[in-house]
This record gives structure tokens, C-alpha cells and sequence, in this order.
């Protein structure tokens, strides 16, 4: 299975791409909403890197199967001819499924195990890897609408989504959380995906809120709450469906994408 991620910079790490496709800046994007970013080049030259949104595919081909990414940033207009422009390129180089990985403020606790809400609108898809059904109605992101085109192409799609403490705005990225999506991720296309440092990196960051939370007496008592709500939803006597409703409660207030530090912050896809 080929398939494309929302967190990608992990397994960009170590592992040399190619490109296989690119979109044309001007056709999507508004650059008062995502501007260019300028910077230096490796020869001290300044130069300007545009916002973009590239399909990437491993440079060593091999005849099993991959994980291709797709990177880059939200179109600001035309996001149907986005998505087909993405989905021609995917049946045209045989993609055969579409996995989107993201992150979702919620309120859990950074001590226990980064819970994934694993879902599908493919119901073939669901059955055979026992995912969830999202029920949420409302406003949705570029994910969705990638989604949405691929299924109608015959290709299939997933979702990954971790749960991250909401009072981490301090402490994100969560490599943690990274962590939980590769694991689920190779879990449920049975590729290998590289971990690099991320289990230390993720003992680092758990280490590093408890410091802050060791100065914070409110904060260590919210904590201890959300431990306890934690502890019960993971009792063998616990509902199966309460990830899943924590997903669509993030989902009403409004989340389709990897969020922003901060609890109230827009998401961004």
C-alpha cells in the first residue's frame, strides 16, 4: 500500500524522497493568509521558499510496498481541483490507499499511553481492520475533501488521529504523539516505519511536563483528575466507544487537522 501521511517530517528524517508531483503555488494559495518564508541557502545566498504541496515517494524503489507522503500546507481556494489534481497523479502512479494523520487537543492526560482515534468511511476498510465510523456533520478540512476524492476514485482511505493534552501549548510538537501515529500506522498497512529517537524523545517530553507540573499545584491536580477519567475509560467495564467520542467532540468544536499549541488555537491541516 502507498500511502500518504499528515505528520510526515518524522519519516522524512534519515530517509532520502523524491518528488513526484507538485502543485503551482499560485493556483491555491493565499500569500497574505500563508506567506513565503525567506531565509538563508547553503552558499549564504537569501532566498524565498514559497508554500507548496508535494507528493514525495522513497528515492531507493524497492518491489514491496511503500509509504509515499504528501506535505505541505492547506490550499486557501479551489480545493477541488486540489484534491483531483492529487488524486489524478495518485491513479496514475497506482496509489492504493490514502492514510491522514493528525492531532486533536483534548482533554487527557500526557502520562498515559497517546490514545489514536482510528477511523474509515470505507466500509470494506473498517471491517477488515476493525476501524471506527465518524458520525460528525459540520464544517470540514482539506483532509476531508482529499478523502472524500479519493474514495470516489476507488481508492481507499483511513484516518489516524492523536489525542493530545490540551495543556501541552508549552510542549509541542509531541513526539509522543508522533509516536503513536507511526505505531497504528504500521499497524494497520503492515509497513515498517522507521521510529528513529522518537521513544527517547517522547520519554524527554513526558519528562519535561512533569518538571513544569512538579511548580504547579492546580496543575498537578487537573492532571490527577484527567489520570482517573483515563484510568476508568481503560477499565475492562469501559464503553469501546470513548475515543471515538472524544473525537467527535473535537470534531464539533470545529478540528479536521493537526492542531496548533494551544487549547482554543485554529487547527491547521
Amino acid at each position: 500500500m502507498r500511502g500518504r501521511t499528515g505528520s510526515p517530517d518524522h519519516r522524512r528524517s534519515g530517509v532520502e524522497y523524491e518528488v513526484v508531483h507538485s502543485v503551482d503555488p499560485e493556483l491555491y494559495f493565499d500569500y497574505q493568509y500563508t506567506r513565503p518564508q525567506i531565509g538563508m541557502d547553503a552558499e549564504g545566498r537569501r532566498t524565498l521558499t514559497w508554500p507548496e504541496a508535494t507528493l514525495l515517494r522513497p528515492a531507493q524503489r524497492t518491489e514491496d510496498p511503500e509509504i509515499w507522503l504528501l506535505v505541505g500546507v492547506e490550499p486557501a481556494r479551489a480545493w477541488q481541483a486540489f484534491a483531483a489534481e492529487f488524486i489524478d497523479v495518485a491513479l496514475r502512479e497506482d496509489v492504493t490507499g490514502f492514510v491522514s494523520l493528525g492531532s486533536m487537543m483534548s482533554d487527557v492526560p500526557h502520562t498515559r499511553p497517546i490514545s489514536v482515534f482510528a477511523g474509515s468511511e470505507n466500509e470494506a476498510i473498517r471491517q477488515s481492520l476493525s476501524l471506527e465510523r465518524s458520525l460528525y456533520e459540520g464544517p470540514v478540512g482539506i483532509l476531508s475533501a482529499l478523502g472524500d476524492a479519493s474514495e470516489r476514485a476507488g481508492i481507499p482511505t483511513a484516518s489516524l488521529w492523536a489525542s493530545v493534552p490540551h495543556y501541552v501549548a508549552g510542549h509541542t510538537p509531541s513526539p509522543k504523539a508522533t509516536l503513536a501515529l507511526l505505531d497504528r500506522l504500521q499497524t494497520i498497512t503492515g509497513i515498517e516505519v522507521p521510529r528513529g529517537e522518537l521513544a527517547a524523545e517522547a520519554l524527554a517530553w513526558e519528562a519535561s511536563i512533569d518538571a513544569a507540573a512538579a511548580d504547579d499545584e492546580e496543575m498537578r491536580d487537573y492532571i490527577h483528575q484527567l489520570e482517573q477519567t483515563r484510568d476508568t475509560w481503560d477499565s475492562p467495564e469501559a464503553s469501546g466507544d470513548a475515543i471515538a467520542q472524544e473525537f467527535e467532540r473535537y470534531l464539533r468544536r470545529g478540528g479536521d487537522g493537526p492542531t496548533k499549541p494551544g487549547r482554543d488555537d485554529p487547527p491547521r491541516r
